[in-house]
């Protein structure tokens, strides 16, 4: 747990925990079929020793989540989210100051500009808060059956030496695509 903003990172140990339900269905409302795991996937995260996921807390507020991954050399930050009626209000910048403050080489995937509005605004959200685009051309592997892969925007907020064993690793451990 550390603090920022008034705010509390809460690490989620077991897929019981009361809080998991509610994040569930956040994930599930905001990021596109093809973009989150199963239910029985998102339940085995916890099974995953370098995965952790975080609850969000500002006083007795619950106002988003985020998971990552901790890789070779750097964390992937695999789904952030600061709920929807907690948004513009600088939590997002706050927990991503925080998280850079504990992992110093974080890599996140997002989708391009051309999507929509919403997703040309997390570019610029991101870039304001330090990250910049490291792959001209990213594929995030597809989550399933059924599912497609996506032509995605790979970000960091450092200069990563070897992109190709950056995304072998976030392939393989991630993805479990070998």
């Amino acid at each position: 747990m550390f603090l920022i903003y008034n705010m509390e990172f809460i690490l989620i140990l077991d897929f019981s925990d009361f809080r998991v339900k509610s994040i569930f269905k956040a994930y599930c409302d905001t990021f596109p079929e093809a973009e989150r795991r199963s239910k029985a996937q998102f339940e085995n995260l916890f099974e995953q020793e370098n995965v952790k996921i975080f609850s969000i807390l500002r006083g007795a507020d619950f106002i988003g989540y985020f998971i990552i991954w901790e890789l070779d050399g750097f964390v992937f930050l695999e789904h952030f989210e600061i709920f929807q009626s907690f948004r513009n209000k600088n939590f997002g910048s706050g927990v991503l100051k925080k998280l850079v403050q504990t992992y110093p080489n974080v890599i996140l995937e997002t989708e391009t500009e051309k999507l929509n509005a919403e997703a040309a605004k997390r570019i610029i959200f991101y870039q304001n808060n330090g990250f910049h685009q490291v792959l001209d051309s990213y594929v995030q592997p597809s989550y399933g059956e059924g599912k497609e892969s996506l032509q995605l925007l790979l970000f960091a907020n450092f200069q990563p030496e070897n992109l190709e064993r950056v995304t072998e690793n976030i392939y393989d451990v991630v993805y479990g695509k070998y």
